[in-house]
């Protein structure tokens, strides 16, 4: 390959497009990420492999892949762009006016209260802005946010951390159980599959199916899975027709509120555990905007779902909180 681009610096355009292209394969899907033309993706992959004059794909290949220097170039480029977007980020003064364009991700457990209200109060903050709000489940939005499909998220916090992310812990959301309002059965004997009540579970693929099946280990109990949903709403319908019981937490109930009626919210009756949803942004990201979003879904979270059930159900004042 020709050497004479060699004596021209590196760009950090062309070296954000090759991770980028590295990760989607395509041409065409780097340019509609980085919100640029497929001419410049082009362009940029092309003097960067002349610069170092190596073939960082193998072209005739689709979807482009990596050539084994390739390989090697990324390997040691992740950590040197994670740095500069760290402190390209904590060197923002930021006047969230001036925002562009943000992509934002939550889980479905924000979508009938929290979200809206975000929506409405960025769009009057962040004029310039243009938005995009993605709904998912934790698991796929904190994978958007390292792949820079995102640029900041709400998720539970899986039990490993985020390596390559920042994240801001917002809500304790404590295990409770919920059962038919007219259920006999006593609460430790339904939960110890002593009743007649089957356990109706979130679908095993979700983070918050994993950590009740881990703590139900822990403390010796085997639940037969009779019933699986993705949705809490349908579970919540589940217990309120008499179909059965589960294990939910606060936030999830508060959402089900045509179903209040016909349900019962109990603590967890065996060792209490919880769930921590977490704010989760790239390194670059704004600080000025993690910020501003942080504090708006902190008031959102206590004026519309945390004061109110604390006055419903008190037994939940300590454990149901903001993380500080």
């Amino acid at each position: 390959m020709s050497q004479t681009s060699s004596r021209k610096s590196l760009s950090l355009k062309s070296l954000e497009l090759f991770q980028i292209c590295a990760r989607k394969g395509s041409l065409q899907d780097t340019a509609n990420e980085a919100r640029v033309s497929v001419s410049t993706v082009s362009h940029h992959l092309r003097s960067l492999e002349e610069h170092l004059g190596v073939e960082l794909f193998n072209h005739a290949r689709k979807p482009m892949i990596l050539t084994s220097k390739g390989h090697a170039f990324l390997r040691n480029i992740d950590g040197a762009l994670y740095s500069i977007r760290k402190a390209q980020a904590e060197a923002t003064a930021g006047n969230v006016a001036d925002a562009s364009y943000l992509r934002l991700g939550t889980i479905e457990d924000f979508d009938s209260d929290v979200t809206p209200d975000l929506a409405v109060f960025l769009s009057d903050r962040m004029p310039a802005c243009d938005f995009l709000y993605h709904t998912a489940t934790s698991h796929e939005i904190i994978a958007m946010l390292r792949n820079r499909e995102l640029d900041l998220g709400i998720a539970t916090t899986p039990p490993e951390r985020f390596p390559d992310l920042l994240d801001r812990p917002l809500l304790h959301d404590p295990f409770v159980v919920v059962l038919p309002a007219k259920a006999e059965p006593a609460l430790a004997d339904v939960v110890a599959g002593k009743s007649h009540l089957p356990f109706l579970q979130f679908s095993s693929d979700l983070i918050i199916a994993g950590q009740i099946a881990a703590q139900l280990r822990r403390i010796g109990i085997a639940l037969p899975h009779k019933f699986q949903a993705g949705s809490n709403k349908t579970l919540m319908a589940m217990v309120a027709a008499g179909a059965g019981w589960t294990i939910t937490t606060p936030l999830l109930f508060s959402h089900a509120r045509r179903f209040h009626p016909l349900l019962r919210m109990h603590p967890f009756p065996a060792k209490r555990f919880a769930r921590t949803l977490s704010l989760v942004s790239t390194p670059d990201c704004s600080r000025s905007v993690v910020e501003l979003i942080d504090s708006k879904v902190r008031s959102a979270l206590v004026e519309q779902i945390i004061t109110p059930l604390h006055e419903s159900s008190p037994w939940l004042t300590d454990t149901f909180t903001l993380i500080d």
